[in-house]
């Protein structure tokens, strides 16, 4: 992503935990039970398509108003402890009593007021409410710790990123029938770049019965990182993406993994050459703003990493590899409903290789996989966040033309 967009997609708060914090309860708190739900705003179509197209978004599918609501409700963590999660919920302004259903999950932030439910700008909410302007209920997960969430952000792990997004589509089920609505139980499933993969994992667990409601409709992830031992990994260590975004990627990935995993390092000064060492952690524990982590990490891995940084990227091992294996095998199930992978060609932080993988991995397994090129779009003279962007009116069209169950 773009420099200055780094925590759009890759949010004030005060010290958070270094996991998240449980919730006490005497008995098991229900998965997805809703514990609150803010409006945040209405728009009608008209102002809808004025706040879109401020920020390049394309507007053309627009034919409702919106009213926004963020929704805060119980979810587990990685660890399968007790804990809170926000998200984003989009009903359109239409007489439909039965909203089809769409799940958005968000590309990379590591700073914790960027997510959907607390954005202030149009990136954070522009695709779900491109969703939602087009007439579909649209639910957009913040993930484990962001938004209002509690602890620290397991960024690029797929099986948090499941459950909140699963739990998150049940707390909407519960409170749309405040509004005298109800959800589709055929869930549309897309996201982007970190939230490409995400989109997979939620698919997935629907396909295999997750919950007892939704059902799995149709998947079109775009730009996502499927493959890092096979194909990023390897682009990224070559010099063949942005040096910048590049550091700040490896970053996340070694703190973050660390930390849910364990077993990469002891102390940061293995991995991390000084002055790094000493702060890389605090930049992606949710508190500091992307343009002061960017501007703190360095220009190049060289420069970053230590030798035994660079071994550990180059030849993973023990729960490194193993955390790599899970993170790929997103691409690795048979999808029984429609699916289509979106890219862009040249990507500069996702590598298009990530995409390739994925369709190939099923295709050997039998599934039909349209792979579509967004074209030519930049978004502040990124590629891989113009694909948002181009995929986003793209996916939204297909998903429009789809029947309902």
């Amino acid at each position: 992503m773009s420099r200055h967009r780094f925590t759009a997609a890759l949010v004030a708060a005060s010290a958070v935990a270094a996991t998240a914090a449980p919730v006490a309860a005497s008995t098991p708190p229900a998965r997805g039970e809703l514990l609150s739900a803010r409006h945040l705003r209405t728009m009608t179509a008209a102002q809808a398509r004025a706040w879109l197209a401020s920020d390049g978004f394309d507007a053309r599918s627009v034919r409702y108003g919106v009213d926004t609501y963020r929704l805060v409700y119980r979810t587990v963590d990685t660890r399968g402890r007790a804990t809170t999660a926000s998200g984003l919920l989009v009903l359109p302004r239409n007489g439909d009593h039965r909203l089809r259903t769409v799940s958005y999950t968000h590309g990379t932030m590591s700073y914790k007021p960027d997510a959907p439910s607390t954005s202030k700008d149009v990136w954070g909410q522009g695709s779900a409410v491109t969703y939602g302007a087009a007439g579909f209920a649209t639910v957009a997960p913040d993930y484990l710790g962001l938004g209002e969430g509690p602890g620290v952000h397991p960024w690029k792990d797929v099986p948090s990123e499941t459950t909140a997004s699963v739990d998150m589509l049940r707390a909407a089920r519960h409170f749309v029938p405040r509004k005298g609505r109800s959800l589709d139980r055929r869930v549309l499933v897309t996201g982007f770049s970190q939230g490409a993969s995400s989109a997979l994992g939620l698919a997935r667990a629907l396909q295999g019965g997750a919950d007892p409601w939704f059902r799995l409709g149709a998947v079109a992830p775009i730009s996502g990182g499927y493959d890092f031992r096979g194909a990023e990994l390897p682009a990224l260590l070559a010099g063949k993406l942005d040096p910048k975004l590049s550091v700040a990627y490896t970053s996340y990935l070694l703190t973050s993994w660390n930390r849910i995993h364990g077993g990469l390092y002891r102390t940061p000064g293995e991995v991390f050459r000084k002055p790094y060492a000493g702060r890389v952690e605090k930049y992606f524990d949710g508190t500091t703003p992307g343009q002061v982590m960017l501007k703190g990490l360095p220009g190049s891995l060289d420069k970053l990493l230590t030798r035994r940084g660079f071994a550990l990227l180059r030849h993973p091992s023990g729960t490194f590899a193993a955390a790599l294996r899970t993170d790929a095998s997103v691409c690795g199930w048979t999808p029984r409903v429609p699916v289509r992978l979106y890219k862009i060609d040249k990507d500069e932080q996702a590598v298009t290789l990530n995409t390739d993988h994925c369709a190939a991995d099923l295709r050997g397994r039998g599934v039909r996989v349209p792979v579509i090129d967004v074209g030519d779009t930049r978004y502040g003279g990124s590629r891989h966040l113009g694909s948002n962007v181009a995929g986003t009116a793209q996916v939204v069209r297909w998903f429009s033309g789809l029947g309902r169950s």
